[in-house]
């Protein structure tokens, strides 16, 4: 159990410096085109990997063919497109802390998928949580207040928002369809890379300049670099472990646990932009901490974490 608790906090350390990187490509391309070629070059990379591994795994039912579209829909295109639109204004470590609000949306969708009961204690929790990332809401940069929204929320954030919502029930459809091992992880989020990264292409197609591509000759170089570590640290490493670890703890679990993000996401902001931490989003993510341990011991209680992977 140590050991599975120790992965899914090495998950959230890799993946808060996506949004990072994610800051960094956007200086060279424009969000529609970063997010389909990043896919589609994931795609391209694991796909063939699998089909020499384990050609047999590529046979599933037309149910799992609807699920992948799904996910390909919510998971990449949609989620995608929204955070990178919102990143362009936001700063990384807003943008991740705006993420805490996955375990919200997680707990809904596993009550209504897998009808995991929604205790006193996980609900107090869970308000925790959210309730914590709110006082983050004020802290707006100059670009963002160009997009005010309505009271202190602007569409950047809704971006965010909407992002996290799309974000996390993919993942509730990527555990419906590994939860009993009937397709690898790995496979699914390929497949749905290809799909999802294809859909923003074609849209980027019509809608950004393409001249011949939207990234310049003299920033694609840069934008390659940019693309490569976000697709190894995300698309390689962290879709894949998260997965895996969805056959240990359950998606609202696991999105409870990248509320500590933003400490991680703090530290590469200060690392690559000279950013300090603010705070008050390091005060805000340690209330953070304690709604995190009731929402742990809750499910514990339930007995939605499992002692052991389930065996083949």
């Amino acid at each position: 159990m140590m050991t599975s608790v120790f992965l899914a906090v090495a998950l959230y350390a890799l993946w808060s410096s996506v949004f990072t990187l994610g800051k960094l490509a956007l200086e060279t391309s424009p969000p529609l085109f970063l997010t389909g070629f990043r896919m589609v070059f994931a795609a391209l990379l694991v796909l063939p990997y699998l089909w020499i591994k384990n050609r047999s795994s590529f046979s599933f039912s037309s149910k799992n063919l609807l699920a992948i579209l799904l996910m390909s829909i919510f998971s990449i295109y949609l989620t995608n497109i929204c955070e990178y639109w919102g990143l362009q204004y936001l700063s990384s470590t807003k943008a991740c802390f705006i993420y805490s609000l996955s375990p919200f949306f997680s707990a809904v969708f596993s009550y209504i998928h897998f009808k995991e009961r929604l205790t006193i204690k996980k609900i107090i929790g869970i308000g925790i949580g959210i309730l914590s990332c709110i006082p983050v809401l004020y802290i707006q940069s100059g670009q963002e207040n160009l997009f005010h929204f309505i009271g202190i929320v602007s569409w950047p954030e809704l971006a965010i928002i909407g992002a996290t919502l799309f974000s996390v029930y993919g993942w509730i459809l990527l555990r419906m369809l590994v939860k009993n091992q009937a397709m690898a992880p790995s496979l699914v989020n390929a497949l749905s890379m290809l799909i999802g990264g294809t859909m923003a292409f074609i849209h980027s197609y019509f809608v950004e300049n393409w001249d011949p591509t939207p990234v310049t000759r003299t920033d694609f170089l840069p934008f390659l670099g940019s693309v490569s570590l976000i697709t190894l640290v995300s698309n390689i490493i962290c879709y894949n472990l998260y997965g895996l670890l969805l056959r240990k703890f359950t998606a609202t679990l696991l999105s409870f646990l990248g509320l500590l993000s933003p400490i991680f996401s703090s530290i590469y902001a200060w690392i690559f932009y000279h950013t300090p931490p603010s705070p008050l989003l390091l005060g805000s993510t340690l209330l953070i901490a304690g709604g995190l341990w009731m929402v742990y011991s809750a499910e514990l209680k339930q007995g939605y974490i499992l002692s052991k992977t389930p065996s083949n």
